[in-house]
């Protein structure tokens, strides 16, 4: 096989943080696809998890690069691991928990929507420092701007739902 030069650098206009949450490369935005997708590189830290909640107006699709995810969505419970991929379709209560040695993420929302919001919720990297904190107040105004609904806190899986529930 030809070995190939490995691809430029990301641009530091498409490089974000989310507190000390996740960095995220942008690899593709809405504009360039005309709104039918976005493509991030993220980079999770050990541990961390995400609370369960929904998208209602995209898809989110997760290929494992580096590490593993646990992802519980609807009821589905996978871990992933490097080569793994997973959709999580709209409307699905779902929640990740990334394991012991953190993960590398690449992470596809159709139509479009994940990437402008980090962009718009998170910090350049370039402007980031060790104490970066993230704006929840700011993330959950955009998190409804977009569709999403928060469903529970870090740890609440979907089966811990009440029967008849937001789902």
């Amino acid at each position: 096989m030809p070995a190939f030069p490995p691809p430029p650098a990301a641009a530091p206009d498409r490089r974000f943080v989310l507190g000390k949450h996740l960095r995220l490369t942008i690899l593709t935005t809405a504009e360039e696809t005309d709104g039918r997708h976005d493509l991030a590189d993220v980079t999770l830290p050990p541990g961390s998890d995400t609370p369960l909640h929904k998208h209602t107006r995209y898809e989110e699709r997760l290929w494992v690069v580096e590490g593993e995810v646990s992802v519980w969505a609807g009821q589905d419970t996978y871990t992933l691991g490097p080569g793994d991929f997973y959709t999580i379709t709209m409307n699905t209560p779902h929640t990740l928990e990334v394991g012991p040695e953190g993960a590398r993420v690449l992470t596809m929302s159709s139509p479009a929507h994940f990437v402008d919001l980090i962009r718009r919720a998170g910090t350049p990297e370039a402007e980031a420092t060790a104490d970066t904190e993230w704006d929840l107040d700011l993330f959950g105004r955009i998190t409804t701007e977009i569709g999403d609904v928060i469903l529970g806190p870090p740890g609440m899986r979907p089966a811990d739902l009440p029967e008849g529930g937001p789902v």
